[in-house]
């Protein structure tokens, strides 16, 4: 993997120039360029400032994820006033276009030129490994909202990448809940798992839960595959229907689950189904899934105080309720917030120390320790779509 990644980051320095995505007006400006946004620079004084960046897929297949990853990020700056301890943040936006290539450009881009301190994204575990690699060996502070899995804060040689941080919970805990939900209360004892193969997300979704719902009593009857690139699963859930599973279990995003959920009922297979927290958009297929269940990171009808003042203060700025995406990169940026402020410097050393110290520290998706991975310890919650693109709060599972 770090070779991989080397050798994007190579590529990276080449290409910067001919990236348009990535292309930024001067910081004067009060206009973004397409696919990113750059806040106006410090206007002289002594001023201290301190850069940082939002990664995040604003176009291509999740653009839902990143539309609200961008609407979290600036609610939580633009509370804090644009400051953070004696620090004025400036900050810089850009568009991944969930392509983990496009984000190696930009994190590069964002270290060597824009020379942002901290970064918080990207929203995908494909996109915020590699990332995770280049903030880390540049000793630049990330703080992903949304990417669970393990690889993004500990490397393939099984170390600490020290700088990285998330503010959501990781796919095994995800998985487990998942099982346990499945064999608790759906009282289901065979499962079958269609997954993408190419996706560190969803490879590790399905691994997790297999593990989890087998060693709980149940069996995988069926485990299939597909690319990122299919359309038709017609073949596969063939061979699903076959093995009479009584449910199933679809770990990937909600463009890819819409399809392979109907399908599946066009197959017959009206059996319950489930998947993780890539399938919170209000793009899902409401209809294909209704019924079905998904693990998330926080419910909008959580009744505590500082989730309904967020949704409160978010539906006053957007005309529209949050999205677990939104609350997570919301709790990302106050987590870095925090870590400044603690810190009161620009070195991310200090900040990185002063991160990983935090106890207790209050989100909105819980309340934020974190173990010796940078993984924050917290809850996880169960909703299931409704055919009004609703999503009802079921249960609450602590770790």
């Amino acid at each position: 993997m770090k070779r991989w990644v080397a050798l994007l980051a190579v590529v990276a320095m080449g290409v910067l120039a001919g990236c348009g995505g990535q292309s930024q007006k001067p910081a004067a400006s009060s206009q973004p360029a397409s696919g990113s946004q750059q806040q106006p620079a410090a206007q002289g004084g002594g001023e201290k400032v301190i850069k940082i960046g939002l990664i995040a897929p604003l176009t291509g297949d999740v653009k839902t994820f990143g539309e609200s990853t961008k609407n979290g990020f600036l609610l939580a700056l633009e509370q804090a006033g644009f400051k953070a301890g004696d620090y004025k943040i400036e900050y810089t936006i850009a568009d991944d276009r969930n392509d983990a290539t496009e984000g190696v450009n930009i994190a590069t881009k964002m270290i060597t030129q824009d020379k942002v301190k901290a970064i918080v994204g990207s929203v995908t575990s494909k996109v915020t490994i590699p990332v995770s690699e280049i903030a880390n060996q540049n000793k630049v502070v990330l703080v992903t909202g949304t990417a669970t899995n393990p690889k993004v804060t500990v490397g393939e040689d099984g170390k600490r990448k020290p700088f990285a941080f998330r503010a959501c919970f990781i796919d095994p805990f995800q998985g487990t809940v998942g099982a346990r939900f499945a064999l608790d209360n759906l009282k289901v004892k065979t499962a079958a798992i269609i997954y993408d193969k190419g996706n560190d997300y969803t490879v590790g979704l399905a691994q997790f839960f297999k593990e989890a719902f087998e060693k709980g009593g149940g069996k995988v009857v069926a485990e299939e595959t597909y690319t990122e690139k299919d359309t038709d699963f017609s073949a596969i859930l063939t061979k699903v229907a076959q093995a009479k599973p009584e449910m199933l279990y679809l770990p990937d995003y909600y463009q890819k689950v819409s399809l392979i959920g109907k399908q599946a009922k066009e197959k017959g297979l009206n059996v319950p189904m489930m998947g993780g927290d890539g399938w919170d958009s209000a793009e899902l297929d409401y209809q294909a899934l209704a019924g079905g269940y998904f693990t998330n990171h926080y419910s909008s009808d959580d009744p505590r105080e500082e989730v309904q003042k967020f949704v409160k203060d978010y539906q006053g700025k957007y005309g529209s309720k949050p999205d677990a995406l939104a609350a997570l990169a919301y709790d990302a940026t106050n987590i870095l917030l925090e870590g400044i402020r603690r810190a009161n410097s620009d070195d991310t050393e200090k900040i990185r120390e002063a991160i990983q110290g935090l106890k207790d520290f209050g989100t909105v998706s819980g309340k934020v320790t974190f173990d010796q991975n940078g993984n924050p310890i917290k809850p996880a919650v169960i909703l299931q779509v409704q055919p009004d693109k609703t999503q009802k709060y079921i249960a609450t599972v602590n770790p």
